[in-house]
């Protein structure tokens, strides 16, 4: 039954063949964006006519990527539940000899196919992207569109699918762009109205090539597991082929990692509902779009500032080794600061910890003496003066007052009266062994009074 309405209907339409990758994903986010600009409707498509290869896990981890994407369908339909509907339409179509079948022999298959008895005509389309196209059909020949009278091959059983659904417009990638002379013969064939055409462009490595796994074509789910937000992935999908239209005034691009990220709303950071109500099918790009890790990774840092700090502490202790929980409340908080300066995505968390970035909260670090003195100076004397004084200082707070903020404000007047780095890069080196780290008033608080004193007076024994 055709939908006869003025109304909006996209699909999305996968093949539960293989896992939900990002080149899908953003097929499905842009017909989503579109039909809910447009008060319209979003169907899902499950094409699992392929009996072989179509698997109930991929059916379950597309649905599962689109979930967690925020992407919600308001129909859902199966082709494998539709063979009769099929079989009205191809009944009809035999009987006018507009297909015929071809006999096994002359497939030289094991079996007979229906075929399209071609017109041999020229047909132009306009596709939103692109402008008019035109195709010249006789080079198609009399192509296969069906196995039987209720199994159609692709092309037929998209074009039944899309006119019983009332698709008002196909939004896919321009490798569709070749299927649409086909399509457009069979819904005049049956007499579908034709939708409106839109073809994205291909999303293409950083060397211009066809994406692949190797270059980061990871599965959505697997993103999610890394750590990504995906308010953050809708973002990057969205600007993987389409570009806002910018405001110039009173605004200054960025340039991350040599790639210029450039917006008038927060320099190209968008909410889901920023997103539906900027997207325009006009601003969609015909080149290539190219997927750039660095580019998603920095978008997800810009939402990570976004998160409110209980939900984002919440998030951030679902991927934190067991060794940094075994914290007090107060260190854990400011420790869930330090992790934030650092990370792009949660999977960091990770990294830095195999790195030994964070052993030193737990663990007493490691270091040679020479290590402790600042720059050029040599005076074993002088240093032992210096941890003996800030040992002094640290132990008139008390253990519920020891914070970064009470602990700088106790030993800032001595390290400016003696010298900001004589009195400052021993403390540092002496908690975290680094010579980069966050700065010690930060760690000391993290690892209390007790251990930072501890660990002073370690440094101040390994001087003599």
């Amino acid at each position: 039954m055709t939908h006869n309405s003025n109304k909006v209907i996209t699909r999305f339409a996968p093949s539960p063949t293989g896992a939900l990758h990002i080149g899908s994903a953003r097929t499905a986010l842009f017909n989503f964006i579109f039909a809910k600009q447009n008060k319209g409707k979003f169907i899902l498509r499950i094409e699992d006519t392929d009996k072989e290869r179509s698997k109930k896990e991929y059916e379950k981890d597309i649905l599962d990527g689109l979930q967690w994407l925020g992407i919600e369908h308001d129909e859902i339909y199966y082709q494998s539940k539709r063979e009769d509907i099929y079989e009205k339409y191809i009944q009809p179509l035999l009987e006018k000899e507009i297909i015929y079948f071809s006999p096994p022999e002359e497939e030289e298959k094991k079996e007979g196919i229906l075929r399209f008895k071609n017109p041999n005509k020229k047909i132009t389309f306009n596709d939103e992207v692109r402008g008019d196209i035109t195709f010249d059909t006789t080079e198609l020949g009399d192509f296969a569109i069906a196995r039987d009278k209720q199994t159609p091959l692709y092309h037929l059983a998209v074009v039944i699918d899309d006119h019983e659904m009332g698709i008002t417009d196909v939004i896919r990638g321009e490798d569709h762009i070749s299927n649409t002379p086909r399509q457009i013969l069979l819904q005049e064939a049956i007499g579908a109205s034709r939708p409106r055409y839109t073809h994205i462009p291909l999303i293409l490595a950083p060397d211009r090539t066809k994406l692949s796994k190797r270059t980061n074509a990871t599965a959505i789910l697997d993103y999610k597991k890394e750590g990504y937000l995906p308010v953050a992935l809708i973002n990057f999908m969205t600007l993987l082929g389409w570009s806002p239209q910018v405001k110039t005034e009173n605004r200054q691009p960025i340039t991350d990692n040599k790639q210029q990220i450039t917006d008038d709303v927060d320099d190209g950071i968008f909410s889901a509902d920023e997103l539906v109500k900027r997207f325009s099918v006009s601003a969609i790009q015909k080149g290539g779009a190219i997927f750039d890790i660095n580019k998603l990774r920095f978008i997800n840092r810009e939402h990570l500032k976004k998160i409110p700090f209980e939900r984002l502490k919440a998030e951030i202790e679902l991927f934190l080794p067991s060794e940094m929980r075994k914290m007090t409340p107060q260190a854990h908080s400011v420790l869930i600061q330090v992790i934030m300066e650092k990370i792009d995505v949660f999977s960091d968390i990770e990294a830095l910890y195999k790195a030994g970035e964070f052993t030193y909260f737990w663990e007493q670090p490691t270091y040679t003496v020479e290590a402790l003195f600042w720059k050029e100076e040599k005076d074993s004397a002088t240093l032992a003066e210096n941890i003996d004084k800030l040992v002094q200082l640290l132990s008139e707070i008390s253990q519920e007052q020891f914070t970064a903020d009470v602990v700088k404000k106790h030993i800032w007047s001595y390290a400016t009266e003696r010298g900001r780095g004589s009195v400052l890069w021993p403390f540092r080196f002496a908690l975290s062994g680094k010579e980069k780290s966050p700065d010690p008033f930060v760690i000391a608080e993290i690892l209390g009074k007790e251990e930072t004193i501890r660990r002073l007076e370690y440094a101040r024994e390994k001087l003599f």
